[in-house]
């Protein structure tokens, strides 16, 4: 059994610049993930030759706000235009907007209003989605350590509204660091979910680097992704520990089944 391997350009490698990374990772067999697109050269990127998987799918807003949700689609129509560039499947989202990592607005109790707004703002994206040909998936986060202030943001809630959407456009960036953080019982997480991943992303806990530092048994949840049939991406978002190409070759291990 195999999966579709990625590792995100942001996290590794990063003495280097960023089509550097890019070139690294594509040489050592893995697809590639960015975050932001509008500070990139992504005809650059593009030139590499990389197969890119996801990048991030907006600029500002927050879904669980209706006027924060148009801007967020508004914005996701320009993402639209930049994955056209590197041709990337996957635009990533999330219900609260960030900035250097904390939530822009922060709220620190979710309602039904949010709710309903993210759930409209997320069927308007399944849309755009199908008309683009790309799937816009909702990353889980945790509150506790690293993004207090988003609401909407665990696994749980974030399955919830997909389930709701039920657009085959709209899915989960089941984020496996954030839920172990904020939620555990990842191998019966990540059979809950289901049809309802777009994508799998892994880094270990505690210190967010690659599979086999940490508390996290990753081997157990590729066992549990095998047994499901999924053979959909799992990426590493995760710092390197030490040597960026060791941290990626730990990785592959844990995830060869």
């Amino acid at each position: 059994m195999s999966f579709d391997l990625a590792v995100s350009a942001e996290m590794v490698f990063t003495d280097l610049d960023i089509v550097e990374r890019v070139k690294r990772i594509a040489d050592l067999g893995f697809g590639v993930e960015i975050w932001s697109w509008d500070d990139k050269d992504l005809t650059a990127l593009a030139a590499t030759g990389a197969r890119f998987g996801s990048m991030t799918g907006y600029l500002h807003g927050d879904l669980h706000d209706p006027d924060g949700a148009r801007e967020v689609l508004r914005t996701a129509a320009m993402s639209i235009k930049a994955a056209e560039v590197l041709g990337v499947p996957r635009l990533n989202l999330h219900t609260g907007e960030l900035i250097d990592g904390q939530a822009a607005r922060p709220q620190y109790r979710s309602t039904g209003p949010m709710w309903l707004s993210a759930l409209r703002g997320l069927e308007a994206l399944g849309a755009l989605g199908e008309q683009a040909g790309v799937t816009f998936c909702v990353e889980n986060l945790n509150t506790i350590l690293d993004h207090p202030g988003v609401p909407l943001a665990r696994a749980k809630d974030t399955l919830a509204l997909v389930e709701a959407v039920g657009h085959p456009h709209v899915k989960m960036n089941l984020d496996l660091y954030h839920a172990q953080i904020g939620e555990g019982n990842l191998v019966e997480l990540v059979r809950r979910c289901g049809d309802a991943i777009g994508e799998i992303q892994v880094a270990d806990v505690p210190g967010r680097c690659e599979p086999g530092t940490g508390e996290i048994h990753y081997p157990a949840v590729a066992r549990a992704l095998a047994e499901m049939g999924y053979t959909g991406t799992v990426a590493m978002e995760g710092w390197a520990a030490g040597d960026s190409e060791a941290a990626l070759t730990a990785f592959r291990a844990a995830f060869t089944v």
